[in-house]
């Protein structure tokens, strides 16, 4: 995870390295330019300036003649020469490569070069002048040293100016997440956002406060819905039962009738205890419980065993455990306690007799196998009413209400067949 900072920064840098990167043949090249009109104006000047003094010095002809043999042999970057009238029209400017004449070492180097008439004594002659150009590689390796250098101070400028922004800038949007992170829906307190200067905090401020007043509403519904259902359900549940136990117990009802009301009564009895499930699934899913507390959860897992004692006897089930003492989790203790009891008694229901059950709590997880033959539909496990035996006398909903609580309480439930046995592990 990176801050959104971060993630705009990179691309960007990059663009910047980029485009500095481009910008190096390009200053070169514009450098390399100016140098060239510079020097074609000193090459010109030269020219001009040479034609000026020998025709200030008014000499003969042969005068002339040996003064310019003379230039020529001290000169060796410029040379003079007669030509005919007319024979150069215009100016050329060209650049040449060559190695040092008058050195040992054999360098090449680039030159400017001019060609062009100039007139003294009014006779025409060829003046050629050849120029040093700066050294190219030098000025690629300038540069780029300068280009370097001024990207490691954008790198530094920008995360100087990161690190401000996310203190002054973002302070608001950080102030706004720790407060969504601490919101609890049981509480149901409105949260007062930050006043800030910014258009787009102030529309995620109002927004917030827009969903956080719906979700409060559709919280209270539903949970004075589960409330009403709890009690409205239950109550004519619990009525009919009775009603059906004192037809039991009438002596004149007969054998047939018995048992048709003993149907009912099961009926009746797992419609009850399906009820009460889903009464408890629905105040999960809406966070209708505390699950800071803090467990001990070694002991739940005794308490539980020592409840079901009686089912591991009657199935003839060997129980081996390990239990690490002293196993503490933050959670809710009613619902682990569910948990716990809903694992033991479905390794219990699907245990056939004179099998074995293992139990293993660890620090780190929560551990229950129990003999099998074939393995579950791991798709279909945690479904509601969904059914991987033939066994009905459950509910259907043991092991979606697991899977929710594990959820409510940030933990993961996982299921592997292995060695015909069926092995839960609660992730604590």
């Amino acid at each position: 995870m990176k801050p959104l900072l971060s993630k705009t920064t990179k691309p960007f840098l990059i663009y910047v390295l980029i485009i500095l990167v481009i910008s190096i043949p390009v200053y070169y090249w514009v450098v390399d330019t100016i140098w060239k009109g510079e020097l074609d104006d000193h090459n010109k000047t030269v020219a001009e300036k040479t034609a000026y003094e020998f025709n200030h010095l008014k000499l003969s002809d042969q005068e002339l003649k040996k003064s310019i043999e003379l230039w020529n042999h001290i000169q060796p970057e410029t040379n003079m020469e007669e030509i005919p009238v007319n024979s150069l029209k215009r100016d050329i400017y060209t650049t040449i490569e060559k190695s040092k004449s008058f050195s040992d070492k054999s360098e090449i180097e680039r030159y400017r070069c001019l060609k062009t008439v100039i007139y003294i004594n009014s006779k025409p002659y060829l003046f050629t002048i050849q120029t040093n150009i700066e050294e190219s590689q030098e000025t690629i390796a300038v540069i780029a040293v300068t280009t370097a250098f001024f990207f490691i101070m954008i790198v530094l400028g920008l995360l100087f100016l990161n690190r401000r922004l996310s203190a002054t800038i973002w302070k608001p949007f950080r102030n706004t997440l720790e407060q969504l992170k601490n919101f609890n829906l049981n509480h149901q307190s409105n949260i007062e956002f930050e006043k800030t200067d910014t258009t787009e905090f102030e529309e995620l401020h109002l927004s917030l406060n827009k969903l956080i007043e719906q979700n409060i509403s559709v919280y209270k519904t539903q949970k004075e819905f589960t409330e009403n259902a709890s009690h409205e359900l239950q109550t004519p549940l619990a009525i009919i039962k009775h009603k059906l136990d004192l037809l039991l117990q009438n002596e004149d009802v007969t054998e047939k009738q018995y048992h048709i009301v003993e149907d009912i009564n099961k009926a009746l009895t797992r419609s009850s205890r399906i009820n009460k499930n889903l009464l408890l699934l629905a105040k999960i899913e809406n966070s209708q419980f505390d699950n800071s507390e803090k467990i001990q959860l070694d002991v739940l897992v005794r308490q539980s065993i020592e409840l079901l004692e009686e089912h591991f006897q009657q199935k003839n089930i060997f129980l081996k455990s390990y239990i690490l003492p002293e196993v503490y989790v933050n959670g809710n203790s009613g619902l682990t306690e569910v948990l716990i009891n809903n694992l033991l008694i479905n390794a219990i229901r699907h245990t056939s007799e004179d099998a074995s059950i293992f139990v293993e709590l660890t620090e780190k997880s929560l551990k229950i196998s129990n003999s099998g033959t074939n393995e579950l539909d791991k798709n279909l496990l945690f479904k509601r009413f969904s059914r991987n035996s033939a066994d009905n006398n459950g509910s259907g909903l043991g092991l979606a209400i697991i899977k929710e609580i594990c959820k409510f309480q940030n933990w993961t439930i996982d299921y592997r067949f292995e060695n015909n046995n069926h092995i839960f592990i609660i992730n604590l």
